[in-house]
């Protein structure tokens, strides 16, 4: 079986059966030809064949940190299969466990033309990252991160922050904490806690800046810093935390020393995981569109590999927050 005789069977040319196999343009009569005939015969088109005649692999190489790290890098994964699987792609996922210097091992073995496009899940930006990505001669889109002279697809981490700890402070916590990641990672890191210092400045309270520690992205270490924050500050009247998975380790702690949650300590996080909606009492937190940044991002590398040039796409989405006991009045 091959496609001469499909197109024989199914009353059409050879062209427009490569055109079907290869999501080019043909009449809805014939592409529904062409169908029946490959259900019938259970015909599936040689990947390496179309490879050495298209010099197209059919695969998108997607880096990400750690797959069961969080909800949202699920929900990454599954608003780009929702793109590239009705466009004829397939996946290759690559999880780095967290380690950026396989990252750029990934970056380099996709750039050996392994995959047609990267969509690469950021986290850091050193100089072998940057220089990596100036070397990739497939195209490559940025989700989570915005890095000047890529396409990327990020959130805005820096109003989100400002907003939750204004929320806070409207309500009357003076005594704030603020649990954070390390600050190479310039949206989490960086940015998350520059909403929460500029908000705390702009309410005149200047000294809560400093009322801070780094926590790594799990309930343990959000359970081991907030001892450490109460330690050091044991008025605390609120923390901000820079993720779900760590303001529900800082609700642990707090459960477990008798400590009030939201009467005494205000908790919020980020990311509206499905445990912020278990957990008692419910998390207040930060809603992003993680699988609306999936699907614009292969979407963009899709175009960029159909038209080879685009113009520079940097697309900043929104967020919402929600309000639930942890932080009630």
């Amino acid at each position: 079986m091959n496609i001469a005789e499909i197109a024989r069977r199914a009353g059409v040319s050879s062209a427009a059966v490569s055109r079907y196999f290869n999501n080019g343009y043909i009449s809805e009569e014939k592409r529904e030809q062409i169908r029946r005939v490959v259900e019938e015969t259970g015909y599936r088109p040689s990947l390496q064949a179309q490879t050495l005649r298209t010099r197209k692999t059919k695969l998108i190489g997607v880096i990400l940190p750690k797959i069961d790290s969080a909800a949202a890098m699920g929900n990454i994964v599954a608003g780009i299969l929702s793109v590239i699987n009705d466009n004829g792609y397939q996946m290759l996922l690559a999880d780095t466990q967290s380690d950026p210097q396989k990252e750029l091992e990934y970056l380099r073995f996709f750039n050996e033309k392994q995959v047609d496009g990267v969509v690469l899940v950021a986290t850091v930006f050193t100089p072998d990252h940057r220089k990596a990505l100036k070397e990739m001669t497939v195209p490559v889109v940025i989700v989570g991160q915005q890095l000047s002279g890529y396409h990327c697809v990020y959130h805005d981490d820096y109003h989100a922050f400002y907003d939750i700890t204004t929320l806070l402070l409207d309500k009357g916590r003076r005594r704030m904490g603020y649990v954070g990641v390390f600050h190479q990672d310039k949206a989490v890191g960086v940015e998350r806690f520059r909403g929460y210092s500029d908000a705390v400045r702009a309410a005149g309270l200047e000294e809560l800046t400093e009322r801070h520690v780094t926590a790594d992205f799990t309930m343990e270490s959000g359970y081991e810093k907030a001892g450490e924050l109460l330690e050091r500050y044991p008025d605390t009247d609120s923390v901000i935390c820079a993720t779900d998975s760590i303001a529900i380790g800082v609700m642990q702690y707090l459960k477990e020393k008798k400590i009030s949650i939201p009467c005494q300590v205000m908790v919020t996080g980020q990311g509206d995981s499905s445990l912020s909606k278990v957990v008692t009492p419910g998390l207040a937190t930060i809603r992003y569109s993680y699988e609306e940044s999936g699907r614009l991002a292969a979407a963009v590398l899709l175009e960029l590999l159909e038209k080879k040039e685009s113009a520079m796409k940097e697309i900043k989405l929104g967020y919402s927050i929600v309000e639930r006991e942890s932080a009630a009045d």
